[in-house]
């Protein structure tokens, strides 16, 4: 039995290998949308543009921090496959926000 699941193992890190996560940069509280009542910026399946030499990446959510609302955008093209956060939940500086897929 400890050997089936030690063979089992690797299959499961194999397919974790194909996803990245996209981290808080500063501590401060997670927003999934612009304003109360307004739709989310990203959603499970979207499909987000990253930063380019003429775009300055699509909104992925906002951290509010010292009262500041500071818009978190994507570094790269990729799909939405986790929001790890809930809206208004506390976040620190380096937790995981997005587990998404590259593009």
């Amino acid at each position: 039995m400890y050997k089936r699941q030690v063979e089992e193992r690797p299959a499961i890190e194999a397919e974790e290998e194909e996803f990245e996560y996209i981290t808080a940069p500063m501590p401060g509280t997670f927003y999934r949308a612009p304003a109360p009542g307004a739709d989310p910026f990203v959603e499970v399946g979207d499909e987000v543009r990253g930063k380019s030499e003429d775009y300055e990446g699509d909104t992925l959510c906002i951290i509010e921090a010292m009262k500041v609302m500071n818009e978190i955008k994507s570094d790269f093209d990729c799909q939405i496959v986790e929001i790890l956060a809930e809206n208004g939940q506390r976040v620190e500086y380096g937790q995981r926000l997005f587990k998404v897929k590259r593009r």
